[in-house]
């Protein structure tokens, strides 16, 4: 049954995890807006719903989904080889990925009391921290070392 369910589980899981990479590159990037443009009041509070609903609507579901459907297909027998690296070095990336959204997630937070204290360059250069999880990750999928 799980063989026939696998292509359909990792057809799901990779939509799930484009969509949340989407996301954690977009949100930071918000942030930046947030800080540098959102000098009126209805752009502050045009910011605040864009960044609330990216997070609720797209980047949760998703990190579920892609989080879910990732273990389900883990605990096949056939999908990890465990005495390769490959695997644990996905995990520490997928690890890092999902410290990066609980922290955008902080971040949403602050913005929404208006209490930012970081800088657009700040948010910048953490911008680039999904992009590195995702060459850990792809490159450990990938090459399988």
């Amino acid at each position: 049954m799980l063989v026939t369910l696998y292509p359909w589980i990792k057809a799901l899981h990779i939509m799930a995890v484009i969509s949340w990479m989407a996301g954690l590159f977009y949100l930071p990037r918000l942030f930046v807006y947030h800080v540098e443009r959102g000098t009126s009041p209805e752009m502050v509070e045009t910011f605040k719903v864009m960044e609330h609903k990216l997070l609720r609507v797209i980047m949760n579901p998703a990190m579920i989904v892609a989080w879910v459907t990732g273990l389900t297909m883990a605990a096949m027998p056939w999908v990890l080889d465990l005495g390769a690296i490959w695997p644990y070095s996905k995990f520490i990336g997928l690890i890092g990925m999902t410290w990066f959204h609980i922290w955008c997630a902080k971040r949403r937070r602050i913005f929404e009391a208006d209490g930012n204290s970081l800088t657009g360059r700040q948010y910048r250069m953490m911008n680039e921290v999904p992009t590195l999880m995702m060459v850990i990750i792809v490159i450990s999928v990938v090459v399988k070392i």
